[in-house]
């Protein structure tokens, strides 16, 4: 298949495998696509050694980063950043988060938090340094969510010869990110795990396709199979961004606790909720939700304060919940979309991207007419 991505980029095929973990990034462009690490969360040193490591297993071969540049987030003293954000947490959030942590008998962590480390991350101290180091890899795509990139970003962009990808959930947003010059648009569907909008997958697209004109559009959130990628091409993508497929993949570094719940999981068993990071973002409902949602509890806070809040909790029932506690079992979630209603087992990374690609060309041939070949007319 070969779209404006796969010119773009210089792929096998139009599909962008998003994660964390560097293990699925380098599985899904050694298959044809190409991966997208993301850094938010990485400390500059980190996203060097990750991304060093990933050139070595993909030979050089197209791979991408991602980074979190929100618009709007709470501010913080430059002088003391994360001292003067700590401090306008209140304390009945802290008494809040303590509180639910006791009721399901959540014990203590066995390492520090890193909650800070989240809220630096969004930061302007270590965007740019993060950049930095994304720049100074051979990174073939460099990508950004919640907000218009930095021009510093697309100035680098232009310089390096690396696109610039922008995530959108709304015509509006796109037109933004078009004004500020993207090479690139990801359209996402309010069906996609983590930070996504209200507009449906299959409304949005055409919407930002028709938006674009010559810019490439991909299709994102609900796409986990050849069937859901061969439909995005329909609406006019040049190709598709998966996130949440890979959580169902033996390389993602989720705990095999929660990756039991997305087995068990529905379509119908996740929610847009804030209080995680601060912004709505698509997750695994659980017990986590409905404490927040009870009467009395506090509202969450904004980005980053509310990572700031609950890092150490989710840190604490993560590993209470591997160990089998029943209350972190009953609490723990993950970011996840809705397709996580369709995963059955867990398969490497590889075999997932290459099912999808060759679903999607057995559909688009299925679908195409067949033509005499001495009229070109439709048998």
């Amino acid at each position: 298949m070969r779209t404006a991505l796969t010119e773009l980029l210089g792929i096998e095929s139009p599909l962008v495998g998003f994660n964390r973990s560097p293990g699925v990034v380098a599985a899904v462009t050694n298959a044809g696509g190409i991966g997208v690490l993301a850094a938010t969360g990485y400390t500059p040193e980190e996203l060097d050694a990750q991304l060093t490591w990933i050139e070595e297993q993909v030979d050089g071969r197209p791979y991408g980063v991602d980074v979190l540049v929100p618009t709007r987030t709470a501010t913080g003293d430059p002088a003391d950043y994360l001292a003067s954000l700590r401090a306008q947490i209140p304390q009945e959030h802290y008494d809040f988060v303590d509180s639910l942590l006791a009721k399901y008998d959540i014990p203590p962590a066995d390492t520090a938090s890193a909650g800070d480390r989240f809220a630096a991350s969004v930061g302007p101290e270590i965007v740019q340094p993060l950049l930095d180091v994304a720049f100074s890899h051979r990174v073939a795509l460099v990508a950004n969510a919640l907000g218009t990139p930095p021009p510093a970003m697309l100035e680098r962009g232009k310089a390096d010869g690396v696109p610039i990808a922008a995530l959108v959930g709304s015509p509006k947003h796109a037109q933004r990110q078009l004004d500020m010059g993207v090479d690139l648009l990801v359209a996402q569907g309010t069906e996609a795990g983590g930070h996504t909008g209200t507009i449906a997958t299959m409304v949005l697209v055409p919407e930002v396709v028709d938006l674009a004109g010559d810019v490439p559009v991909l299709a994102a959130g609900g796409i986990a199979t050849g069937r859901q990628m061969a439909a995005s091409l329909a609406l006019g993508a040049a190709g598709v961004w998966c996130g949440s497929v890979w959580l169902s993949s033996h390389e993602d570094i989720t705990s095999p606790a929660v990756k039991a719940k997305f087995l068990a999981a529905t379509s119908g068993d996740t929610l847009r909720s804030p209080t995680r990071t601060g912004k709505p973002a698509r997750q695994l409902r659980s017990a986590w939700h409905e404490e927040w949602a009870s009467p009395g509890s506090p509202a969450p806070l904004p980005m980053p304060l509310q990572p700031m809040l609950v890092d150490e909790a989710w840190r604490r029932i993560n590993q209470a919940a591997e160990a089998g506690n029943d209350g972190a079992k009953a609490l723990a979630s993950f970011f996840i979309g809705q397709v996580v209603g369709t995963f059955r087992e867990l398969r490497p990374a590889a075999d997932i991207t290459r099912e999808m690609v060759e679903d999607c060309e057995k559909v688009l041939t299925r679908l195409a007419p067949s033509r005499d070949s001495a009229t070109g007319q439709p048998d």
